[in-house]
């Protein structure tokens, strides 16, 4: 379960859960084919996406979809 940062402040800044689904899936999947083995390790790629999506690294355009 995702605690932090608050979901409700991930779908503002995306603009609804669906589109935050999207957002964070595409850049998981990206950070999962760029990443070693102990960076995963360290810090999972779904939580990395999260983290970049609240801290404003990945903004969400009409091109997420």
């Amino acid at each position: 379960m995702l605690l932090e940062p608050p979901i409700d402040e991930l779908v503002n800044k995306v603009g609804n859960p669906y589109r935050l689904a999207v957002v964070v899936g595409k850049r998981a999947k990206y950070l999962s084919e760029t990443l070693t083995e102990e960076e995963k390790e360290a810090r999972p790629e779904v939580t990395r996406a999260v983290d970049e999506v609240h801290e404003g690294s990945i903004i969400a355009d009409d091109m997420a979809e």
